[in-house]
């Protein structure tokens, strides 16, 4: 049975099978028995490489150890609110650091965390930005669902992978990524981790 550790754009923990391209972790979710008991334990959201000198875990979500989570993409682990690894991806973060003009890990978790969720400490905080606006790779919540932003569509996200889900539209949109984030997209953001799943591409082109 899969386990309940790929996360989604809204940032929520769902079992599935398909494997992500992004790893990362945000504390020990998980109890004695590998159940999800909590969404976050912290502010250090963080995204990694799959692979990194030969580093393996296994079995997964051991007990007392960070959960282990796996994202579709770069940009679905944008949407979630996690930011590069400082270690695996340190060129990464050394660049987002830079673009936001913070010193160091502390800074950026504690100015994404206030982005990401309200003050409740649960509930996601949705932006509000021209859709005009926003780069290539931002998330938004459009018709109830976390969307992805390329050129001139919008692709609707799945555990697998995307499919369309009709044109970009005009107006206000509701964006899921938080700011500090989109920013990053916005710096023509070349991460060392996947930024899109193949089927974003793939499929650009029969949307509507």
């Amino acid at each position: 049975m899969p386990l309940r550790n790929r996360v989604t754009p809204l940032g929520d923990l769902i079992a599935d099978p398909a494997r992500g391209l992004v790893y990362g972790n945000r504390g020990v979710l998980h109890d004695s028995n590998g159940a999800i008991r909590r969404a976050h334990d912290g502010r250090r959201w963080i995204a990694c490489r799959l692979e990194f000198r030969g580093w393996r875990r296994t079995p997964l979500l051991q007990p007392g150890r960070f959960t282990e989570l796996f994202f579709l993409d770069e940009a679905t682990a944008l949407a979630a609110g996690h930011r590069p690894c400082a270690l695996c991806r340190r060129a990464d973060y050394d660049r987002a650091l830079a673009v936001w003009g913070l010193a160091g890990a502390d800074e950026a978790d504690a100015h994404l965390h206030r982005e990401r969720l309200e003050e409740d400490g649960r509930t996601r905080r949705l932006h509000t930005a021209a859709f005009t606006r926003l780069p290539d790779g931002a998330f938004v919540v459009h018709g109830g669902r976390p969307r992805l932003v390329l050129g001139d569509v919008l692709l609707d996200w799945s555990p697998a992978g995307y499919r369309p889900a009709g044109r970009r539209p005009g107006g206000s949109a509701h964006v899921l990524t938080p700011p500090s984030l989109v920013a990053l997209l916005d710096s023509e953001w070349h991460p060392l981790v996947p930024l899109l799943h193949p089927t974003a591409t793939r499929r650009r082109t029969a949307a509507g």
